[in-house]
């Protein structure tokens, strides 16, 4: 049975969660983006969806194996998120005949790693300053 003090609460933490998911995701669509950019591929739009699907996936099993809901905008919820995109989306990727090449497994890594937990550390550290 939930009590009515968790039951205030969630409601409050329903906005954080939202915005870290979002934000989850369009930094995976902005990481396919900037990749398909970088490589002139063509088909923008649909090639960027088609990009970033195994890594959308992948990040939202992290978000549940992790139960990164509780504390989304915490680092351990970035680096369990930033690490169930980089491996579910290669794995994935690999299933449906797409290229996982080491290059690309480093350049994920290091990109998604940079803005899945990057934003996060941000927020950390912009909470501690405000505390001190």
């Amino acid at each position: 049975m939930i009590s009515s003090t968790q039951q205030q609460s969630a409601p409050g933490r329903t906005p954080a969660i939202a915005a870290a998911g979002l934000a989850d995701a369009i930094l995976i669509l902005v990481f396919a983006a900037i990749g398909r950019d970088a490589h002139q591929r063509p088909d923008v739009i649909i090639g960027v969806f088609l990009t970033a699907w195994p890594f959308l996936a992948g990040a939202a099993l992290a978000w549940l194996v992790a139960r990164a809901w509780r504390r989304p905008l915490s680092l351990p919820a970035g680096v369990a998120i930033w690490l169930g995109a980089v491996a579910g989306g290669m794995i994935l990727r690999a299933l449906t005949g797409q290229s996982v090449v080491l290059a690309f497994v480093i350049v994920a890594l290091l990109s998604l790693g940079l803005f899945l937990v990057g934003y996060r550390a941000l927020l950390v550290l912009v909470r501690r300053l405000r505390k001190s």
